[in-house]
């Protein structure tokens, strides 16, 4: 059986990967990090991971950027496997995360649902093939109130995907309030709307001439991040250094 800690278990997403764990016979959650007072959790809750003195063989991650420097650096001198579904990251930060995947193994993404990663396989297909007959591309995203982060870590990384297959030739917009022209063609919009308990929509919008194609996903439920989680935590574990993603827990 995995033994995993989990960083950031006082959340929301840590308290659904804790409930969804205790069901599963291939994984277990050993110790939490959090910064804050963990009531009920049924194991050892430290407010650093420096601090954690149990064994363990990956680190699950659904916590803040503030600590990710120093989660990274904890990982590396005790060789842990580390699965960083934090957003957010800043550019010297995923420079870090780069660097640290030279000596130990992670898996990174923005989103750990299956249906968003085979979306944007989809989308690599769709952008290279739609682009060359005029459609412009928007991504819209929408999320709860309390998501700190925008445009969210999973509207990039649908973006990237279709960036990628346009020899990432396009730029991204996010605000077009400041100037007064014709959308030039290639760019690709991104909005973000936050309200309410919206776990995560994504819709990724080919604007051609009288027509319209829209590829969307529809989060109903945090538990599907969380099963990802689980799975990427399950497939990390004692895999040799490196940068993993979930196109290789898919298979």
């Amino acid at each position: 059986m995995v033994k995993a800690i989990m960083n950031g278990c006082g959340g929301r997403m840590g308290k659904m990967i804790t409930q969804i764990a205790a069901g599963d016979n291939g994984i277990e959650i050993v110790a939490g990090i959090d910064k804050i007072a963990v009531e009920g959790a049924p194991y050892p809750v430290f407010d650093d991971i420096a601090k954690c003195d149990v064994q363990a063989d990956v680190v699950i991650d659904f916590s803040l950027p503030t600590g990710t420097d120093e989660l990274i650096k904890t990982c590396r001198e005790k060789k842990l496997p580390l699965v960083l579904c934090t957003t957010g990251l800043s550019e010297a930060q995923l420079k870090l995360v780069e660097e640290a995947s030279k000596e130990i193994a992670i898996l990174r993404s923005a989103n750990m649902s299956i249906g968003i990663n085979l979306l944007m396989k989809l989308l690599k297909e769709a952008a290279a093939k739609l682009s060359k007959e005029g459609f412009d591309i928007e991504v819209v995203e929408k999320h709860h109130k309390m998501k700190k982060d925008s445009p969210s870590g999973t509207a990039l990384a649908l973006a990237e995907s279709m960036n990628e297959a346009l020899s990432n030739e396009y730029e991204f917009v996010y605000d077009r309030s400041d100037r007064s022209m014709a959308r030039p063609v290639k760019e690709i919009g991104i909005s973000a709307v936050r309200g309410g308990t919206i776990p995560g929509d994504h819709d990724v919008i080919f604007a051609g001439e009288d027509e319209v194609v829209t590829f969307s996903h529809r989060a109903y439920s945090r538990s599907i991040f969380a099963k990802g989680a689980i799975a990427a935590a399950k497939y990390l574990a004692g895999k040799n250094a490196g940068m993993y993603d979930m196109s290789d827990v898919l298979g």
